[in-house]
């Protein structure tokens, strides 16, 4: 769930750090004091576009975080660890500059849009007249439809089975082609294998080869630098070790009198020995080394052939064992492909069965709890105040020799709001305020499913008040029994239900009119209740009415 809202320089909000609890939370306060700038702030940090309008005037950038908890959010947690950016908790950042650029973090690292928008369909959901809708799309329509006919475990077979057949098919069809060209595959194959066999695989190494060559095309400056250095260290009369000798005589002739230098002796000492090892090792390695023109000659004559390998195949010297490799591999594939691919038509007529039955089952299913669903919604919607609403479940299928992911079954979701209208997509209910209760009577109906622990509902009383208006206040505070729920309000029915009241309010004291946002008291929540029940004048009976709201909702 959403715990933390701070947005910095955001239009009329200069500085706000706000705390939002489990439950229902309600968002209030007078016309134009700014409620609508803490929506626009939430859909910029969930990767809506940004505008440098949004900026406070004289601020370089505008800047929002949200921190979420996670505990409820098991799709988004997978998403992070896909993603590799999950850690104990999950920070979204958002900073747009003067300049109309914007930056997305996540967790502290940049992301792109993208990356933001896809991690935030896991967390918050927005029902509103103009924000996004994951309703509308006819994916989570089938989904909403699936999780209340519990149907998940043979959504899986069926899910299975197509990935299945989808393999062998791909692998079908890959080898069917192949096959027309079979012969001439073959041949060049075959051609290339037998010119890259001269290579002698089996003891293949390029780097080896390389360093051999390295060695050979500079060994008169070894032979040279080397006996140089070996003079140097042993073999002529001013060599590294006859100073050593003369040091070591010396110091242990004044030792005899200064006992504290036979320590530095013993130490010479050791440097001799090892010097005299070096220069034993050097003289053993010279001794062996010879120039050797032919093998020289051989070796460049390999490391050519290899690089012309390289260089004709598009590869690196020691990608060439790999590409032997694939080329066998490819070969025998050839080779058998006719057997293959009666195994590979006999395996996709089978899968392709079991898909249709199993597809079958799960279209029955729907369609059974899809009148169950729209007849249950229908009812919502009707509490709602759209007395002549009607929900319907619409299911049509597609090719059953064409297998598809979620099974052949299209699902739409399709509102009649007025008597005479024939009904239509959800996505084309023209009223803010229709779509945003119609979309509350579908999560209200299907409120078992928690796959997104926080949704926000902007414009739901749109229209409505009364009975009505207490109605949708009942049904936000049942549907936040499993999940967080906040909702921008002017009706004090609805406002009455939340476990949380916040209020928006305007400051004009400075130059440039700033909004806040304070968590109301018990005594806070009736005044403002009161409020929203009398408007201008509150009188003792207004009070009065808006602490029974509270204490029947409670």
């Amino acid at each position: 769930m959403l715990l933390n809202l701070t947005i910095l320089d955001l239009a009329v909000v200069k500085s706000l750090n706000l705390d939002l609890a489990q439950g229902m939370s309600v968002l209030t306060g007078e016309t134009g004091a700014g409620k609508s700038i803490l929506l626009t702030a939430l859909g910029l940090a969930l990767g809506d576009r940004a505008d440098s309008g949004y900026i406070r005037p004289d601020c370089a950038r505008a800047e929002v975080n949200l921190e979420f908890d996670l505990s409820d959010a098991p799709q988004a947690r997978q998403w992070l660890q896909e993603h590799e950016l999950d850690d104990e908790q999950c920070l979204i950042r958002r900073v747009v500059s003067a300049d109309g650029r914007s930056k997305a973090y996540i967790n502290n690292r940049p992301v792109t849009l993208q990356a933001l928008q896809a991690l935030s369909e896991k967390l918050v959901e927005i029902h509103g007249q103009h924000a996004h809708l994951s309703l509308l799309n006819t994916d989570e329509q089938r989904r909403l439809l699936d999780v209340f006919a519990k149907s998940q475990d043979l959504l899986d077979k069926v899910n299975d089975c197509y990935k299945k057949w989808q393999y062998v098919h791909k692998e079908l069809a890959s080898l069917q082609k192949a096959s027309s060209e079979k012969s001439q595959r073959e041949e060049l194959l075959r051609y290339q294998l037998e010119e890259l066999q001269q290579l002698d695989f089996s003891h293949y190494d390029y780097a080896a080869l390389s360093e051999e060559h390295n060695k050979l095309a500079n060994l008169e400056q070894i032979l040279t630098t080397g006996t140089m250095q070996l003079d140097a260290l042993y073999e002529n009369d001013h060599s590294l070790h006859a100073s050593f000798n003369q040091s070591i005589k010396d110091l242990n002739h004044i030792a005899r009198f200064a006992p504290e230098l036979t320590g530095i002796t013993t130490l010479l000492s050791e440097a001799q020995i090892q010097t005299e090892e070096a220069a034993l090792q050097l003289r053993s390695f010279l001794k062996d080394q010879e120039a050797d023109p032919q093998h020289m000659a051989e070796i460049e004559n390999q490391i050519a052939v290899i690089q012309n390998f390289s260089r004709k195949h598009h590869v690196s010297p020691n990608k060439l064992p790999e590409l032997v490799m694939q080329l066998e591999t490819e070969l025998s594939g050839l080779t058998h492909s006719g057997e293959r691919i009666e195994q590979l038509t006999q395996e996709a007529v089978l899968l392709l069965s079991q898909y249709n039955q199993l597809a079958q089952q799960l279209s029955e299913k729907r369609q059974q709890q899809a009148k169950k669903l729209q007849k249950q919604i229908s009812a919502t919607i009707k509490e709602l105040g759209m007395p002549h609403g009607e929900f319907i479940v619409e299911l049509t299928q597609s090719n059953p020799d064409t297998p598809k992911l979620n099974g052949l079954d299209m699902v739409t979701f399709l509102v009649s709001a007025n008597v005479g209208l024939p009904p239509k997509p959800l996505a084309k209910v023209a009223s803010g305020g229709e779509l945003s209760r119609i979309s509350l009577a579908i999560q209200v109906t299907t409120a078992s499913d928690k796959s997104i622990p926080t949704m926000i509902f902007d414009e739901v009383d749109s229209g409505i008040g009364g009975g009505i208006a207490e109605i949708v206040g009942q049904k936000l505070r049942h549907l936040s029994h499993n999940r967080q729920v906040l909702c921008v309000t002017h009706l004090p029915q609805v406002a009455a239900q939340a476990h949380q009241h916040l209020y928006v309010e305007k400051n004009n004291k400075t130059d440039i009119t700033a909004s806040t946002v304070r968590l109301l008291t018990e005594p806070q929540r009736i005044t403002e209740v009161a409020r929203m029940l009398g408007g201008v004048t509150i009188t003792a009976n207004t009070i009065a009415h808006a602490q029974e709201m509270l204490c029947q909702s409670s």
